[in-house]
């Protein structure tokens, strides 16, 4: 298996959830009622699936390793298009979470939930189809055989470790609320 195999899949479960974002879009904007579990579960998933462990992976992997191969201008370019939309889809999941807390606390954050939305739900495919038709398979002529079993390995070992990263630090977090 290639290293971007396990990515690919990943994109295939991110998908379905930008999907279940695109429904509760539509659905806001029929009914004017906004799912805020839903949203919650929205914001932990892209941040700590799509982010931490997939881009994770991406970032400190794959374009780690592939940062001192000798890519054409395109690849690289493209590369650094990648890392950016990584970025701006950090920026709207963090504005759609600021947003939904407004509106469980009771503060109309409804137009602004439906942007942020919006606008994940428009630019992750995007992204996703970058990466699986673009980018990933000529990168994979970069490494060799070695190194993509070196990164397939680093990247069992990456998702390992994410479960404990992300509840070792709720438990910290939730004590030191508890301090004070």
């Amino acid at each position: 298996m290639k290293p971007i195999g396990p990515l690919m899949v990943e994109h295939r479960l991110i998908d379905r959830m930008a999907r279940l974002l695109d429904n509760e879009l539509r659905e806001m904007k029929s009914t004017s009622e906004v799912s805020t579990d839903l949203l919650t579960a929205g914001v932990d998933f892209f941040r700590t699936y799509a982010d931490r462990t997939h881009h994770g992976k991406e970032e400190s992997i794959l374009f780690r390793e592939l940062s001192d191969k000798p890519l054409t201008d395109e690849d690289r370019r493209m590369m650094e298009s990648l890392i950016e939309d990584h970025v701006l889809i950090r920026e709207a999941v963090e504005r759609l979470s600021g947003a939904n807390e407004r509106q469980i606390r009771g503060v109309d954050a409804r137009a602004e939930i439906m942007s942020e939305i919006d606008r994940l739900v428009t630019l992750y495919p995007l992204h996703v189809r970058k990466e699986d038709k673009q980018f990933f398979v000529p990168a994979m002529g970069y490494l060799s055989d070695a190194e993509q079993e070196a990164m397939l390995d680093e990247f069992w070992e990456f998702d390992r470790t994410m479960i404990h990263e992300k509840y070792k630090r709720l438990v910290e977090e939730n004590e030191k609320a508890a301090v004070r």
